[in-house]
């Protein structure tokens, strides 16, 4: 199917979306954040991974404390070339994480990063609020089902492969075309299962060149054809450290500057390690009436 993007102009962000979290509904009136939250050994970035329940605690309070509005807990870690692990290995991290919010912070909305359906019938039972699927339901058949018995919001990423293997392919014809397709795709199906609530996010990192990750940002607003919350995920990633010649815990200032782009270009939702400055930066944005696209 060949997509038509001369129909995207002069978009502007969208701000009627919400979601229904248990009951509660999320609105989008605002750009969100989503903070990270790695109970990995392995995340690409260092000062983001906690191990314990102490550096959990205190990683959660300052999200919180610096105004977090979606937690995103994630047990697997989905950087290039990462390990693979076993379901219960997985829920052991997430799990401590999880009871810690529902715990002290029941309010608030909490995301579990995970392709596995079985993660996602632990999570909910516990009092997960949201799913955020990098495969897109791809790498597990029983996953919109069980999303869909579950009545949560569900992100759905692209990527191509596994998340071990994710890098072997990235040859596309047409770049945007066929990641908005992929994806438009995908939230039939889901729909189809019976799940209501969506987001997309195009999957800055995932089966993408330093050079792709940019055509996507730079034609971002192509995804708000898909009529759901669009998510950017560009927090200290290597399309940052590569071109900037740094670190990942050095990659700060460049994160905030493509944060910046993607709420121009009409992003609902910014996944960060650093909520501060996503906050600020969705603060200062909506202080202006500019738009890139």
């Amino acid at each position: 199917m060949q997509m038509n993007f001369l129909s995207v102009e002069n978009s502007q962000f969208i701000a009627d979306y919400s979601w229904n979290c248990g009951g509660k509904l999320f609105t989008f009136d605002t750009p969100k954040v989503m903070a990270i939250v790695n109970c990995t050994p392995d995340s690409f970035l260092s000062q983001s991974r906690v191990l314990n329940e102490k550096e959990i605690a205190t990683l959660i309070d300052k999200y919180i404390a610096e105004g977090a509005d979606i937690l995103d807990i994630g047990g697997f870690s989905t950087r290039p070339g990462s390990s693979d692990v076993d379901i219960q290995t997985e829920w052991s991290r997430i799990s401590v994480a999880l009871r810690y919010i529902k715990a002290k912070y029941p309010d608030t909305i909490v995301s579990i990063d995970t392709f596995r359906s079985e993660i996602v019938h632990r999570a909910c039972n516990e009092g997960a609020n949201v799913i955020n699927d990098i495969s897109a339901g791809m790498l597990d058949e029983n996953m919109f089902r069980e999303v869909a018995y579950q009545k949560v919001p569900l992100t759905l990423m692209h990527m191509k492969g596994t998340a071990t293997g994710m890098m072997k392919d990235t040859h596309y014809d047409n770049l945007v075309a066929e990641v908005v397709q992929h994806l438009s795709f995908r939230i039939g199906k889901a729909r189809e299962a019976g799940i209501i609530d969506l987001a997309v996010d195009p999957g800055f990192g995932f089966s993408k060149t330093v050079e792709q990750n940019y055509q996507l940002l730079r034609n971002l607003e192509h995804f708000h054809l898909l009529e759901v919350p669009v998510l950017a995920g560009v927090s200290r990633k290597s399309m940052i450290t590569k071109v900037l010649g740094t670190e990942a815990d050095l990659a700060l200032n460049g994160t905030t500057v493509l944060n910046t782009i993607a709420l121009m270009k009409g992003a609902h939702i910014l996944r960060v390690h650093d909520v501060k400055e996503a906050k600020e930066a969705i603060k200062l944005v909506a202080s202006t009436t500019l738009r890139l696209c």
